[in-house]
């Protein structure tokens, strides 16, 4: 059985109050300017011109192709409170040549909801892969999908992050969990750059999958609930600090673990990854030792968007 699930974003909200407009209204300004930036005019069909002193569209020949006022426009690059319609984004997006997921998350800033596109179908971990994921305790795994849900997770890597089985499902997810769950900044000892890493790898993964607007409703949810996210995914594009081939975990117990990881890619699917991590010889004796006293629950792991194929499925 596959469950499909699309990240939502309360369209029932309250209104928010005006220092989250402001904030709001900076981000749209900033995704209007870098789409324009990336346009030339024979991308849109427009004569190129002599002595173009801008880098990629001018604000009139955008706010000409989404049948709006210059002055308009140019408030919106402003940051200006203002309370643009669903349809007068919707053309801005189109004149930008947005993606699904940069629409939707234009709308997200705009204030309003991303109404309703089908999902392209949900993510499926097939059985042999969770079961893999079991039979490696006591050596901490999980595999990530598209939007980096965690689908599977064995009893050590529960032990040493978060108990997904405990979450709700829409926050089984590794980047809500860093940027929401307090606990993460304790357990992830370089969390920065750990966090950053998982960001410009989603960043990308919109791009690889722009027809999907579930990238958009899920960015929605992440940058209302976290502020270091919103700071986080306006700087997706410079480049990641990287935490390296390893990760320094902390456990109450254990103390500072420094692990080996190691990342695959799946076959069947390549926006699915296998990440599983060793320590050394003594520390993991410790993990298996903690693991035996029965600390981390039971096994496999599920998401909001994805189940194994066959008779585990409803359980990973």
């Amino acid at each position: 059985m596959t469950t499909a699930r699309q990240h939502q974003h309360d369209a029932s909200a309250a209104p928010a109050p005006a220092a989250a407009r402001g904030g709001r209204a900076r981000e749209l300004a900033d995704l209007l300017r870098s789409r324009r930036d990336r346009l030339q005019p024979a991308d849109v069909g427009l004569p190129s011109g002599h002595r173009r002193r801008t880098r990629g569209l001018r604000r009139e020949e955008v706010a000409h192709l989404a049948g709006v006022s210059t002055t308009y426009y140019t408030f919106l690059e402003q940051a200006r409170d203002l309370r643009p319609s669903w349809e007068v984004l919707e053309a801005i997006a189109r004149a930008l040549r947005m993606t699904p997921a940069d629409r939707a998350h234009l709308h997200t800033l705009g204030g309003n909801a991303p109404r309703a596109t089908p999902r392209l179908g949900a993510e499926t971990l097939p059985h042999a892969v969770a079961a893999l994921v079991d039979h490696l305790d006591p050596y901490p795994t999980y595999v990530t999908g598209r939007y980096l849900d965690v689908l599977a997770s064995n009893r050590a890597a529960r032990l040493l992050w978060t108990d997904w089985l405990a979450l709700p499902p829409e926050e089984r997810n590794m980047l809500w969990w860093t940027f929401t769950d307090p606990a993460a900044k304790r357990v992830l000892v370089d969390w920065e750059a750990e966090s950053s890493a998982q960001v410009a790898s989603f960043g990308g993964a919109t791009d690889r999958f722009s027809d999907d607007p579930s990238f958009g409703a899920l960015i929605g949810r992440l940058r209302d609930a976290s502020p270091e996210f919103r700071t986080a995914w306006r700087r997706r594009n410079a480049t990641p600090r990287s935490s390296g081939g390893g990760a320094r975990i902390f456990h109450p117990v254990l103390g500072e673990l420094a692990l080996t990881r190691v990342v695959l890619t799946l076959a069947e699917d390549q926006a699915q990854k296998l990440l599983t991590f060793a320590a050394n010889q003594l520390d993991q004796d410790r993990i298996a030792e903690l693991l035996s006293l029965g600390t981390a629950g039971g096994s496999g792991g599920s998401s909001p968007r994805a189940s194994t194929a066959g008779s585990a499925g409803a359980s990973r």
